[in-house]
């Protein structure tokens, strides 16, 4: 089954990170691909995967994203699937992460993940910051690190700290970054590089907090 994955970084690393995408671009796309050469650049086995409809688009049938809880059972049958046999980290990447962060309670209680990473967490969509995508956020039980940029249009650094959040949530505050975690370097003084830097040690010593 591994060859729905792209697999990178050491492949004796203690930690695996397991990373779906959003929900318009593929498991390759240019952020994708930044964010998974971070992360295996400070040592953690990095795996991405795509959900079936996106997959699908790569023969010429253009699915639109469906609901996003409707993908819960793909992304465990992933997990599955790999079968790190290891300490494994899920997330993703916006509708990536936000999926991994519905199904990471019933795995974590089973022993089956260490923690939840999400990179651009969709608080809500844009322009409706009525539609919180949080409930289940606010009891959640594994331990995550959230990375967001300040101005990212799905939950800025304004906003995201009025909502009720479970205490097992980790925010890191990228400067100036938007949905991809791109900062504009002529306002902040960060290039992307900088940032994903940044996010992967972030991740790093999080990772290392973990009781795994």
């Amino acid at each position: 089954m591994l060859e729905r994955f792209l697999l990178q970084g050491p492949q004796d690393a203690r930690v695996t990170v397991l990373l779906a995408h959003g929900a318009g671009a593929p498991m390759d796309s240019v952020s994708m691909t930044a964010a998974a050469d971070a992360l295996a650049g400070v040592g953690f086995r990095v795996v991405r995967f795509e959900f079936s409809y996106m997959a699908a688009r790569r023969t010429g049938v253009r699915k639109p994203p469906p609901r996003a809880e409707t993908l819960n059972p793909e992304y465990e049958a992933a997990i599955a699937a790999l079968d790190a046999g290891g300490p494994l980290i899920i997330g993703g990447k916006s509708m990536g992460g936000r999926v991994a962060s519905m199904v990471a309670d019933g795995l974590y209680d089973r022993g089956k993940i260490a923690g939840l990473i999400c990179l651009g967490y969709p608080f809500h969509p844009p322009g409706q910051p009525g539609k919180l995508r949080t409930g289940h956020l606010k009891r959640l039980k594994t331990p995550t690190l959230i990375c967001q940029g300040t101005r990212d249009e799905f939950g800025t650094k304004d906003e995201v700290p009025g909502y009720d959040l479970s205490d097992r949530i980790e925010i890191l505050w990228l400067e100036d970054g938007d949905h991809d975690l791109k900062p504009r370097k002529k306002i902040s003084g960060f290039a992307a590089a900088d940032h994903l830097a940044t996010m992967a040690k972030a991740a790093k010593a999080w990772a290392e907090r973990l009781p795994v």
